[in-house]
């Protein structure tokens, strides 16, 4: 892995961000961050959408005094119509297109913009 290297945050790409409600027991925020230090999460791959949270996190982190995991933020997977693959829209995953014969390079060609 490479050297690290400063972020610079955005607090205005974040937006207001709802840490606790009386209608819920907590956010996604919250949640993520108390379950990646509770299990020792250590490192966090994702995709460039998710970028914008990660100030929110390593922000609450920062305050709760939590352990900071290393972030690697990857280029989306798209598909042949240009919208990201997701598993919640029940797209093919990286396995399934390793068993359908595509090859690494295959898959990098699916992340690159246009």
């Amino acid at each position: 892995m490479s050297a690290t290297r400063a972020i610079e945050a955005q607090p205005q790409a974040w937006g207001d961000v709802i840490v606790a409600r009386r209608d819920i027991p907590t956010s996604y925020h919250l949640a993520v961050v108390l379950d990646d230090a509770l299990q020792g999460v250590s490192h966090v791959v994702r995709g460039q959408d998710l970028y914008a949270a990660t100030g929110v996190q390593r922000l609450l982190q920062e305050l709760l005094g939590l352990p900071q995991p290393r972030y690697f933020h990857h280029r989306l997977i798209l598909g042949p119509d240009g919208r990201k693959l997701s598993k919640s829209l029940k797209d093919t995953g990286l396995a399934a297109l390793r068993e359908a014969g595509m090859s690494p390079q295959d898959v990098r060609r699916l992340s690159e913009f246009d």
